[in-house]
């Protein structure tokens, strides 16, 4: 396990701690968590030699919000 340290708004971090808590996770899990599901998006997409840029503007239009990661807002 690494110890890295983050530059991060104090409204940021605080908005998000209250939301960890009250999932009862901790801020650090929920970040690796995010982080790994980034690398699998970014994986994938690198993986492909040929990406139809059409398909995936299709695609977002007729993605499902509800399945979007808590922390889009500050993205």
């Amino acid at each position: 396990m690494a110890l890295k340290t983050f530059n991060i708004d104090a409204d940021v971090y605080a908005e998000f701690s209250k939301h960890s808590k009250a999932k009862g996770m901790s801020m650090s899990k929920q970040i690796e968590n995010f982080l790994r599901s980034e690398i699998e998006k970014i994986t994938k997409i690198d993986s492909k030699e040929d990406i139809d840029v059409k398909k995936i503007s299709r695609d977002m239009k007729n993605f499902d919000k509800s399945l979007e990661h808590p922390l889009k807002k500050y993205c």
